[in-house]
Order: structure tokens, then C-alpha cells, then sequence
């Protein structure tokens, strides 16, 4: 497919540049004819907005390996123990330890090379792609008889995590009409929190059934096959065979998607904001200096602040602060994800009405807050089973906040913001930033937290979230109702 595609791109330079000519050609007349007021996505003001059914099929589908992700993260969390017993590492912390982080060290790696591998061979194949260890991953893990064994596994399922959820919000935002960006975005964490509740449901039994652990392992291979098998049945991304100069292809990847009387606007919106530079390769120094980097910066410290307002530290540890509130970790497992899937319920809903700037203000502040509670939970002024209910509360809070904006806006947001030359390399390069941090979250969370108290810890986890929200303040633009196209020629600083 790549060598097919350096000599079609050869002979198909000047066709191409005769075609975007022609584009532009019917997009004036089509200007003229007062047929368009303004060009949506495929929306002009007469034609209304395209449906949103035609999409959905192809967004629930590409949601799947954010189902697979949610799931994997989750899948140790009730079994650790029964597999530590089994495979003879119980006890000993450090391997435990691996066992959940040689999974993030895995999607480091994947989320690295997902920008080259969607520009590469376009975003279907490199679901597909990302599918392929999880199920391999998942079935070493599951017929292992050693640590060892188990690691390779998580180490496979780990590149596959990492690949699938920068090439989701990739696709999400190429193919779902501006009308329902936001909501379509959301989805995506959505099926990230069914995937986490799925694994903690189907772990109950690891406590009382031997080896039931291994059941959890082989059950996610279902849905990483559906993924690869139903792919291939969704529409490519017409802004990535259109930079590839397939335009003819586009035409007919659009028509799926929206629908035929919105092919020749959305083609035109297309042209108006490619210009030409779209077949060269990125470096990755434009990504660092020039004039993308205002836009990486942004990405980056987003998914940083994410990750630093100490949320995967409250998921890693929410069956502790529950222990001491006199809650099972089962029920609190099953609170946690209850208040999560809510609160991402509520963000797809508000997403396109409110805006995602919003969104994300009204998150970090109430994550301060939340936290907040449990600083004052820890405090001398509160009794025993008082500060115990209170730091509960204030735990189900901050997932809540969380899943509200600084959970699902980074990812839709940056696939948005980034134009699309670089968008799927500057959506790696973030997501790389987040795993980094988010490892080290995990590795040092506990460790800071006998150190320095929950006082201290957690008001330095509120503190990150008022920088998050002074940030976004500052910094973020919002980009509800707007296509792809049009946040592209607002952002860009012209040459």
C-alpha cells in the first residue's frame, strides 16, 4: 500500500493540484450562487447540518479500542492478587508493581510511533494494527505460567493501548459532522469508562474461583477482533486520503459520512485550507520550534496538567480510602466508574452546547475543590469516621469533575486545534507526554503519599488544578460549531 501510494503520488501531482483548482473553482461559484452562506463540515446555512446517523456507525466502531483501553487499564486492578498467588509473586511489591506499569511503558511506546503509523497507512489500518497486540498481548497474559510471561503480555497490550487512543480522536474529529463533534468526541470516553467498569465486573469472581483471572484476560480478545474485523467495513478519513492526493476517494469517504449533498461543501472546505504542503513529511524539530509549536505547547501541558491533578493516583487508590470509610472495594470499584460514565454522560450532552473551554474550567475548579475536601478530610478537625466519609466523598467528586472536562476535552480538543498536516504527529507526540507522566504518577504516588501525608499531597494535586484552569484560561480557544477547517485557518500563523 505505502510504495503504491509514492508512485500515485508522482503521477497524480498535477491531476491533483487541477483538481483542488476545480474544487476551488465550484466552491466560488457555489459562493456566488448564494447556495452557501458559510460552509460547515459539509453544512452550509440552506442545507442544515448533516445527520449525524450516518456517522455513528463508523464513531462506535472506532470507540472500541477506547472500550479495549478502559478494559486493560482497569483488568488488574481485582486480580492482581489471585495472579500474584498464582504465577508466585506474592507479596513481593516491586513485581506487583511492574505488572501494572510495563503496561503504560507499552503505550508510551505505541502512542510514540501512532502519528507515523496513521499518516502511514491511514487510520482503519492502523486500528487494525493496534488490535493485533492486544490480542496477542492478551493471550500471553492469559496462558502464561510465570511473571515473566504475564510482563510480555502487558508489555504487547501496552503498545496496542498506546496506538488506539490518539488515532480515535484522530478519526472522531475527521469523520463526524461539526454539529456533533463535541457529543461524538465524548464518546470515546465513554467507552473508556464501560471498558473499566467491564473489567472490574467481570473480576469480581478472581477472590473466590482459582485461575478465574486468566477468563478476564481472554474475554477482552472479543472486542480487539471486532475491531480489526469491523474496520474494515468504516469509511477512511477524508482529510487523510485527500492529503495523500485520493481526492476522488474522499469524495466518495464523505458521501458515506454525511451524506451526498454535502460532498461538493465539504470537498471545498478541503481545499480552502490545504495548501499544498500536505505531501512532505513532518520533522519532528517543526514540531518542537516554528510555527507549530505554540500548539504543542498547549497540547502537551493540557495532557500534563491532566495527568498531574493526581486523577489515575485517585483510580489507583480508590479501594484503600474506601477500606477505611468501611466500604468493600467492589462497591467502591462500581462508585467510581457509576460517578465516572455520569459525568461523561453529562460532558458528550453539554459538549457542543456549552463549549469545551467551559467545560474544562468548570472541571479543574471543581477537581481543586474536590480535593480540596479531602485536605480538609485529613485534617486534625475531623473525627475518625467523619474524615473517612468526607475523603470518600470528595474521592467520588473529583472523578466526577474529572470526567466532566479534564477527562474527555484534551483529546477531542487537540484533534481539533492541530492542523492537519501534523495533526496525527502532534496528537503522538501529547500523548506521549501524558503516558510519561501518568507512569510516573503511578511509580512515586504511594511512596510520596507515606512521605508527605495526604494533606500535603493532595494540596499539591489542587494546586495543579487551579494552574490547569488559569491555563485554560489563558490559553485554550474554543472551537464548538466550528469545522475542522476553519480552526485551522484561525490558529495557523500564515507563512
Amino acid at each position: 500500500m505505502g510504495g503504491s501510494d509514492f508512485t500515485m503520488r508522482g503521477r497524480h501531482g498535477d491531476a491533483f493540484s487541477t483538481y483542488k483548482r476545480t474544487v476551488l473553482r465550484d466552491y466560488v461559484d457555489f459562493q456566488k450562487d448564494g447556495t452557501s452562506g458559510h460552509l460547515l463540515n459539509g453544512a452550509s446555512k440552506d442545507l442544515g447540518n448533516p445527520s449525524w446517523r450516518r456517522s455513528l456507525p463508523h464513531v462506535l466502531v472506532a470507540a472500541l479500542s477506547s472500550f479495549l483501553f478502559g478494559y486493560h487499564l482497569g483488568v488488574v486492578n481485582e486480580t492482581l492478587e489471585s495472579i500474584s498467588l498464582d504465577l508466585g509473586f506474592s507479596g513481593n511489591t516491586m513485581a506487583e508493581g511492574l505488572v501494572v506499569s510495563t503496561c503504560l511503558g507499552g503505550a508510551f511506546i505505541g502512542s510514540l510511533f501512532s502519528g507515523w503509523i496513521a499518516d502511514g497507512v491511514g487510520r482503519r489500518r492502523a486500528f487494525q494494527l493496534c488490535a493485533l497486540p492486544m490480542i496477542i498481548g492478551a493471550l500471553m497474559s492469559a496462558t502464561t505460567n510465570d511473571l515473566w510471561g504475564m510482563l510480555l503480555g502487558r508489555l504487547f497490550v501496552g503498545t496496542g493501548m498506546g496506538l488506539g487512543p490518539p488515532v480515535a480522536a484522530l478519526y472522531v474529529a475527521e469523520v463526524s459532522p461539526t454539529s456533533v463533534r463535541g457529543a461524538f468526541g465524548s464518546l470515546t470516553q465513554i467507552a473508556t469508562c464501560l471498558g473499566l467498569m467491564g473489567s472490574l465486573f467481570i473480576g469480581i469472581p478472581a477472590k473466590e474461583i482459582a485461575s478465574w483471572w486468566r477468563v478476564c484476560f481472554v474475554v477482552s480478545i472479543i472486542p480487539a477482533v471486532a475491531l480489526a474485523i469491523f474496520m474494515q467495513f468504516c469509511a477512511e478519513s477524508p482529510h487523510w486520503l485527500f492529503k495523500r492526493g485520493r481526492a476522488a476517494e474522499a469524495e466518495t469517504e464523505f458521501e458515506k459520512i454525511l451524506g451526498g449533498v454535502y460532498v461538493k461543501s465539504a470537498m471545498a472546505e478541503l481545499s480552502k485550507a490545504d495548501r499544498g504542503d500536505e505531501v512532505d513529511t513532518v520533522k519532528l524539530s517543526e514540531l518542537l520550534y516554528g510555527r507549530y509549536f505554540r500548539m504543542i505547547f498547549i497540547g502537551s501541558v493540557l495532557f500534563a496538567l491532566q495527568q498531574l491533578s493526581g486523577i489515575n493516583a485517585v483510580f489507583y487508590f480508590s479501594s484503600s480510602v474506601f477500606k477505611n470509610a468501611g466500604v468493600p472495594s467492589d462497591i467502591a470499584n462500581i462508585c467510581v466508574g457509576i460517578s465516572n460514565l455520569s459525568g461523561s454522560v453529562v460532558a458528550m450532552i453539554l459538549m457542543d452546547k456549552l463549549g469545551r473551554k467551559v467545560l474544562l474550567l468548570g472541571s479543574f475548579i471543581g477537581m481543586a475543590a474536590s480535593l480540596g475536601i479531602q485536605v480538609a478530610a485529613a485534617s486534625s478537625f475531623a473525627s475518625g469516621s467523619v474524615s473517612s466519609y468526607m475523603s470518600a466523598a470528595g474521592m467520588l467528586l473529583v472523578v466526577l469533575a474529572f470526567s466532566l472536562g479534564a477527562g474527555p476535552v484534551p483529546g477531542l480538543l487537540l484533534s481539533e486545534i492541530f492542523p492537519s498536516r501534523i495533526r496525527a504527529k502532534a496528537m503522538a507526540f501529547c500523548m506521549a507526554v501524558h503516558w510519561v507522566i501518568n507512569f510516573f504518577v503511578g511509580l512515586l504516588f504511594l511512596q510520596l503519599l507515606e512521605q508527605l501525608g495526604p494533606q500535603v499531597l493532595y494540596t499539591i494535586f489542587a494546586t495543579f488544578c487551579l494552574i490547569g484552569a488559569a491555563f485554560v484560561k489563558r490559553n485554550v480557544v474554543e472551537t464548538k460549531g466550528k469545522s475542522l477547517q476553519e480552526i485551522e485557518i484561525a490558529l495557523l500563523p500564515q507563512e
